[in-house]
């Protein structure tokens, strides 16, 4: 465990602006994750509750990376036609628990996958997006929404597809966002498919029977919440843990309800910032030198940090 330090609410800049009851109501959905030593949502105003309850720990050391992911909405069609050739997969029977699968160059040189799709989208690129985010709302010709989310990956180690992109050239020093990396796949379609296997890491998805207004499911198995819900590293930061995430126009409190295979260390967020196009564009903008802390309870809290 990375060195810990105990705060006071007053170090945390912003706090007492935050929507406190926000923060509880996200909570609340995923408080029974934690085991008794963490308090359950009682009669107390919201900021009372966390204040009385808990004490923040920084754990690691500042600067940390926040990041931000969303939920696409995209068109497609449920059947393989024209203009709409680029298919999300169910996993297969065989995929193994405890090594990896094939890799996302052969799943594609054998047609590993053939007879597992669930849908069709009209992008290489928008089906590769879907895996990276790990949900995914479909629009089909009749106006229906079809959703589905992660069940499982192959097993091999995510690589950035930006970061390749930057490597060779592309985009500022500091990286390229997602539509920059759309903008090139478009002015170079050729290059496409070699682009996106440099990651040889292939997500599977299930369909969701989910309301409109809800987020999808994280890994905590619960909706998400539009800049409520951060994922993080579960061997640093318990799920269901209140985060206090600060940096840039950030200073918000969030709960950890996920997880990514780009999320790691102590000071490392991922922000849900929504769904459809908008919330794309705020997260692919996200890049934020900034703070993780966590809210520990008060009996665990001298246990962990001094």
């Amino acid at each position: 465990m990375p060195a810990a330090r105990l705060l006071d609410f007053g170090d945390l800049a912003g706090w007492a602006a935050d929507d406190h009851v926000a923060a509880l109501s996200a909570y609340r959905a995923t408080v029974e994750l934690l085991g008794p030593d963490w308090p359950r949502p009682d009669r107390a105003q919201a900021r009372s509750f966390f204040e009385e309850h808990f004490v923040p720990i920084e754990t690691g050391a500042p600067p940390g990376l926040i990041t931000g992911y969303y939920e696409p909405e995209v068109e497609g069609s449920g059947i393989l036609t024209l203009g709409y050739e680029h298919p999300l997969y169910a996993p297969p029977r065989d995929l193994p628990a405890d090594r990896p699968w094939f890799s996302r160059a052969e799943i594609e040189d054998g047609n590993l996958l053939t007879g597992n799709e669930l849908v069709w989208l009209a992008d290489p690129v928008e089906a590769f997006f879907a895996q990276v985010q790990g949900s995914v709302r479909v629009r089909l010709d009749d106006g229906s929404i079809r959703r589905y989310g992660y069940v499982a990956k192959n097993g091999h180690e995510y690589r950035s597809i930006g970061k390749e992109l930057t490597r060779r050239g592309v985009g500022e020093p500091a990286g390229i966002t997602a539509d920059g990396i759309r903008g090139w796949c478009r002015a170079n379609p050729e290059a496409v498919p070699d682009l996106l296997r440099h990651n040889p890491s292939f997500v599977f998805f299930r369909h969701l029977d989910l309301d409109a207004d809800t987020g999808p499911i994280g890994t905590a198995g619960c909706p998400v919440t539009p800049m409520r819900s951060v994922a993080v590293d579960p061997d640093v930061i318990p799920l269901g843990a209140p985060v206090w995430v600060e940096g840039g126009p950030l200073a918000t409190l969030m709960i950890a309800q996920d997880t990514g295979s780009a999320i790691k260390g102590a000071q490392r967020g991922d922000v849900f910032c929504g769904t459809g196009k908008d919330a794309g564009h705020r997260a692919g903008d996200m890049r934020i030198s900034g703070r993780l802390v966590t809210l520990f309870p008060r009996s665990l809290a001298e246990r962990i940090a001094k």
